[in-house]
């Protein structure tokens, strides 16, 4: 079974995160929740979340993928947290997928591993690189990294993770499942 990680701090984006858990989940693609700070976190709007266990504990070789969600003061906590950091560079060094969406590229950027074309939330774009910023896509895939918008392109951006991992028609039964035209 394919397995992902998510990590998550307090100020996470809810949509973004539970979107991503619950598609992924319909999948069978197995998720891990990873708090950053503590187990019990809280979201940028006031939705508690229970994480499966502490970033300190998670592995590179245990994950086929890590997935950061955005959300406010999360992006910028994903960004100095050492032990994200050292995950993405041990993700990107093994050619793993890395995914992440909203503010959260800031992070990718932060750890030197996002390649050049990138997605972001609109104006985030300003503490990245601008000049590669693609604004009119909801999802960017440049290689093992994809990136994406914002709340309202979070199943989208899970649904791209879904067919990355799980093929076509795993992608395309979830999809019509969710009614998705």
């Amino acid at each position: 079974m394919s397995k992902i990680v998510i990590p998550i701090s307090n100020g996470f984006e809810e949509i973004e995160a539970i979107s991503i858990i619950d598609i992924c989940r319909r999948a069978n693609i197995e998720v891990v929740i990873a708090g950053v700070e503590a187990l019990e976190t809280i979201g940028a709007h006031n939705i508690k979340v229970t994480a499966d266990c502490k970033i300190e504990d998670v592995k590179e070789d245990d994950f086929d993928l890590i997935v950061l969600p955005g959300g406010l003061p999360n992006a910028f906590t994903l960004a100095d947290n050492e032990h994200v950091q050292k995950l993405l560079k041990e993700f990107k060094a093994s050619d793993k997928y890395i995914a992440a969406i909203c503010a959260a590229p800031y992070a990718l950027h932060k750890a030197e591993v996002l390649n050049k074309d990138y997605t972001c939330y609109p104006s985030f774009e300003q503490k990245i690189v601008p000049e590669n910023y693609i604004s009119n896509q909801n999802v960017v895939k440049d290689g093992n990294v994809i990136t994406s918008r914002g709340p309202a392109t979070a199943m989208e951006f899970a649904l791209k993770i879904v067919k990355l991992i799980k093929g076509d028609e795993t992608y395309e039964e979830l999809r019509q499942g969710l009614l998705l035209t």
